[in-house]
C-alpha cells in the first residue's frame, strides 16, 4: 500500500525539500534585515554620540532651556578635549593644565556662550583661538594664567565680558597698539594691570590699570626715536653710497681722458703732414 501510495521515494520526498528550502531561505533574509538593521543603528547611534555625546574627560548635565552644561574643572587637561558636544552652552576648562589654545579649538561649538579657561597655565592663544564663537560667545574668563599681551586677530572680533585679571602683563608699546583694536566690553579692559612695562624709564607702578597708562602716557615714543634714528644712518648709508659711486666714477673717467689725450698726443698732427710734404718736393 505504500507503494501504491509513493510509488517512488525519491518523489514523495521532494515536497518536504521544497518546504525546507523556502523556510530556509525566509528565515536567511530576515537574519539579513535584522543585521543590516542592527548594523545602521550602530552607526546612526555612533554619529549621534560623537556630536551630542558628552566628552570623556568631562561631566554634563542637562540645561533647562536646552543645551549643556560641561565641566571639565580640575581634570588635569593639558589641551582641550576634542570631542566635547556640539550642542554646548557653558563649558568650564578652570584649573586644568592648559598652556595654549590653538587655532579652531572651539569651531564645533556653535551655542557656546559662557567660557571659563581661569587658573590654568596660558602663555600663547594661537590667531583664531576663538574662531565661531563671535556670534554666541558672552562671558570668557581669562583670570590667574601666564598671559603677557592680547593680539586682535586672536579674539577675532568677541564683544564678550572677559575676565582679564590676575595675568603678568607686560605693559608696552604692542599692547598699547592692540588695545584699541580688542572689540571686547570696555570693563573687561580695567582688569589689564600692569606687572612689568617698557620703556623702563617711564614710571609704571605695577598694579596699575593699563587703561590709565594709556591714556596718559606714550609708550611707543621711545620705539619712534628708535626707528627716527634707524631711518637717518640707513640714509646716510645709502648717501654714504652715492658719493662714492661718483667720486669713483669722476677718477675712473679722469684716467680714461688721461690715455685719450696721450693717445691723441701720440698720433702725428695734421699741421706736421703739410711741412713734410713740401720738404719732399724741395728735395725732387
Amino acid at each position: 500500500m505504500v507503494q501504491g501510495l509513493c510509488p517512488s521515494r525519491r518523489v514523495c520526498l521532494y515536497p518536504t525539500m521544497s518546504l525546507l528550502a523556502e523556510w530556509l531561505l525566509c528565515h536567511s533574509l530576515v537574519a539579513c534585515l535584522l543585521l543590516h538593521s542592527l548594523a545602521l543603528g550602530a552607526t546612526t547611534a555612533g554619529l549621534h554620540g560623537a556630536n551630542t555625546g558628552c566628552s570623556e574627560s568631562c561631566y554634563c548635565s542637562e540645561m533647562a532651556d536646552g543645551g549643556r552644561v560641561v565641566r571639565c574643572s580640575n581634570m588635569h587637561l593639558a589641551e582641550v578635549p576634542h570631542d566635547l558636544p556640539n550642542d554646548t552652552r557653558r563649558l568650564y576648562l578652570d584649573g586644568n593644565l592648559l598652556t595654549t589654545i590653538p587655532a579652531d579649538a572651539f569651531a564645533g561649538l556653535p551655542l557656546l556662550n559662557e567660557l571659563d579657561l581661569s587658573h590654568n597655565e596660558l602663555t600663547q592663544m594661537e590667531p583664531g583661538a576663538f574662531r565661531g564663537l563671535v556670534p554666541s560667545l558672552r562671558s570668557l574668563d581669562l583670570s590667574s594664567n601666564r598671559l603677557t599681551t592680547l593680539e586682535p586677530e586672536v579674539l577675532g572680533g568677541l564683544r564678550a565680558q572677559a575676565n582679564l585679571t590676575h595675568n603678568p602683563w607686560h605693559c608696552d608699546c604692542r599692547l598699547q597698539v592692540a588695545m584699541p583694536r580688542l572689540d571686547l566690553e570696555p570693563v573687561s579692559l580695567a582688569g589689564v594691570m600692569c606687572h612689568t612695562s617698557e620703556p623702563k624709564d617711564v614710571g609704571i607702578d605695577t598694579g596699575v590699570p593699563f587703561i590709565m597708562v594709556a591714556a596718559d602716557l606714550d609708550l611707543c615714543a621711545g620705539l619712534k626715536r628708535t626707528t627716527d634714528v634707524a631711518m637717518l644712518v640707513t640714509m646716510f648709508g645709502w648717501f654714504a653710497m652715492v658719493i662714492s659711486y661718483l667720486v669713483y666714477y669722476v677718477r675712473h673717467n679722469q684716467e680714461d681722458a688721461r690715455r685719450h689725450l696721450e693717445y691723441l698726443k701720440s698720433l702725428p698732427s695734421k699741421l706736421d703732414r703739410p711741412e713734410e710734404s713740401s720738404k719732399l718736393s724741395t728735395v725732387v
